[in-house]
C-alpha cells in the first residue's frame, strides 16, 4: 500500500506531531540512533533468554522463531482508547448474546436478521451444546478483537477472535521489556498499566465455576509443547499461579473432572482451554484425538465444570458471521455500533461473488475459517497466476470466502534496518467477560515489517510493539 498517503499516527497527515506522541517525540528527537539500535539488540536478548518464541508450521527454517519486537511504542491518548475500548466491549457483549441465543431459542434467526443456513450449516456450529445453560450466559470469557485505523477518528474491526485467542503474553512481555529498557520514559510519560491482566483473567475464569464453589480450582489446558502458542499457555498459568495441564493429566469420574497430582486426584472446577472443539473430548467430537478429556462434554452439560471459552464459540470467529455483528449489536443491545466493520462481500451471495471475481486485483479475499494470514489473497500485491488460482478456488466453493477492500492502514514509526520508518499496524485488545465485560488499557500492536506490506501476522513476517494508552 501507499505508505506516503497512510495516516501517520505520530504526525497525522502533516508535519506536526499529534498530541499522543508529543512527549515521546521530544525524547526520540534527542536520542541518538545508536542508542535505539543498542536497545533493540538488548530486547532481542531478553526475549531469547525468556524463550518467547512461536512455532511456524511447515517452516524449513526450524520449529521455533523469535517474534521481532520493535522498541518504538504505539501510543493512543485517553479519548482514542475510550472509543476503541467501548467498541470492542460492545461487540463482545453482543456476541455473547448471539451465542446464547443460537444455542437456545434462535430468535435472531427466526427474525430473519441472519440467514439460518449460515449458522446451522456452519461446521463451527455445535449441536452438541444446544440448550446448554452457562453461568451468566457467557460463552466468550476471553476475546481478542482485531482493530485497524485509517484516519484520526476512524477505527474499523477487522475480525473477532473468540474461540482460543492468542497473543496476550506478548502484550505483557512487551511492556515488561519496555519498562526495563526505557525506565526514564515511564517516569516522564503517564502510561496506563496493564500488569493486572493476569489477576483480572483469573478472576474472570473463576466466575465460570459451578454454582456454590467457594475456592475454584482453575487449570490451563494446553495441547502440549509442540503447539505454536505453548509459551503463552505456560506463561499465563505461571502468572495466574495455576496448573498447566495436558489432556492426559485430567480424567472424568463421578460426573466431575479431576487432575492427577502427586497427592492423589484433585477436582477441577474451571478449565481455561487452549484446544479446539474438535479435540476437546474424543467421546463427543474427534474420536482419534489424544489431546482432550474423554467424557468432558457430559460434565460441562451437567454444570459440574466450567470451560473457557465455551464449546461452540467458533461460529462467531467465522468471517461470514462477522458481517452480521452490527446486526447483533442492534438486535440484542438496541445500540448503534461504536466501531464499524470493514465493508465485506459475502461470496455466497451471487452479486457479491460476481463483483469480487471482476475485481480481484483490488480486494483482499479471505477464507471464512482462515487465520494467521494464511488462505488469503491480497489483490494489489498478487500476481496474475495467484489471482487465477484463487478465482478457481472461489468458483469451486464460493461459500468458503469473503472479500474486503484493501484499507490503507495507519502507520507507526518503526525501527527498521537502523532507521526509523513508517510501517502499517493493527491492534488486538483483549476483552474479558465475567461479572462485567472489560478490557485492559492497551493490547497487542502487530506491525508489518516489510515495506508496504499489510500482513502483520508473526507467521507471515510481522512483528510486535508495546501499546501505550495515556492516562490523561
Amino acid at each position: 500500500m501507499d505508505l506516503a498517503n497512510a495516516f501517520d499516527e505520530m504526525r497525522g497527515l502533516n508535519d506536526g506531531v499529534r498530541n499522543a506522541y508529543k512527549g515521546y517525540f521530544d525524547w526520540l528527537a534527542g536520542t541518538p540512533m545508536e542508542k535505539l539500535i543498542e536497545k533493540h539488540q538488548h530486547a532481542d536478548l531478553i526475549f531469547r533468554r525468556l524463550g518467547i518464541t512461536f512455532a511456524v508450521y511447515g517452516s524449513d527454517a526450524g520449529l521455533e522463531r523469535l517474534i521481532p519486537f520493535d522498541v518504538i511504542p504505539r501510543i493512543l491518548d485517553a479519548e482514542e482508547w475510550k472509543m476503541v475500548a467501548g467498541g470492542v466491549c460492545q461487540r463482545i457483549r453482543a456476541i455473547n448474546a448471539f451465542l446464547d441465543d443460537i444455542y437456545h431459542e434462535q430468535h435472531i434467526l427466526k427474525a430473519g436478521r441472519i440467514p439460518p443456513p449460515l449458522v446451522l450449516n456452519n461446521p463451527a456450529f455445535r449441536p452438541e451444546v444446544l440448550g446448554l445453560d452457562l453461568p451468566r450466559q457467557i460463552y466468550v470469557h476471553v476475546a481478542g478483537v482485531d482493530v485497524v485505523r485509517v484516519s484520526a477518528d476512524e477505527f474499523y474491526v477487522l475480525e473477532d477472535n473468540v474461540r482460543v485467542p492468542s497473543g496476550v503474553s506478548y502484550m505483557l512481555e512487551n511492556r515488561e521489556a519496555m519498562m526495563r529498557l526505557f525506565p526514564e520514559l515511564f517516569s516522564g510519560i503517564s502510561v496506563a498499566p496493564i500488569n493486572h491482566y493476569s489477576d483480572l483473567l483469573l478472576r474472570t475464569l473463576r466466575t465460570a465455576a459451578p454454582g456454590g464453589t467457594v475456592d475454584p480450582t482453575v487449570v490451563v489446558l494446553t495441547p502440549g509443547h509442540f503447539n505454536s502458542a505453548y509459551f503463552e499457555h505456560a506463561f499465563l498459568a505461571t502468572q495466574m499461579g495455576v496448573d498447566l495441564v495436558e489432556g492426559q493429566d485430567l480424567f472424568v469420574e463421578d460426573d466431575a473432572v479431576f487432575m492427577r497430582t502427586t497427592e492423589g486426584p484433585r477436582r477441577v472446577d474451571v478449565i481455561y482451554r487452549r484446544i479446539d472443539d474438535d479435540y476437546i473430548d474424543p467421546l463427543a467430537f474427534d474420536a482419534g484425538s489424544a489431546l482432550g478429556i474423554p467424557g468432558l462434554l457430559s460434565v460441562v452439560r451437567n454444570g459440574n465444570v466450567g470451560l473457557c471459552n465455551a464449546i461452540g464459540t467458533g461460529i462467531a470467529d467465522d468471517k461470514a458471521i462477522y458481517t452480521f455483528v452490527p446486526d447483533m449489536i442492534d438486535f440484542y443491545l438496541a445500540e448503534k455500533p461504536i466501531l464499524k466493520n470493514v465493508p465485506t462481500y459475502r461470496l455466497s451471495e451471487p452479486d457479491d461473488c460476481r463483483y469480487v471475481l471482476d475485481n480481484l486485483e483490488e480486494l483482499v479475499v479471505k477464507e471464512v475459517a482462515g487465520s494467521g494470514g494464511y488462505g488469503m489473497l491480497v489483490g494489489p500485491r498478487s500476481t496474475a497466476d495467484e489471482r487465477f488460482q484463487f478465482r478457481n478456488k472461489i468458483l469451486a466453493q464460493p461459500n468458503n470466502f469473503i472479500a474486503q477492500p484493501t484499507l490503507n492502514l495507519s502507520t507507526c514509526p518503526t525501527l527498521v534496518d537502523g532507521d526509523v520508518q513508517p510501517r502499517h499496524v493493527d491492534l488486538r485488545p483483549y476483552v474479558l467477560t465475567g461479572e462485567t465485560t472489560t478490557v485492559v488499557p492497551g493490547g497487542l500492536t502487530r506491525v508489518a515489517l516489510r515495506q508496504g506490506s499489510l500482513v502483520v501476522n508473526s507467521s507471515q513476517g510481522g512483528g510486535t510493539k508495546d501499546t501505550w494508552v495515556l492516562e490523561s
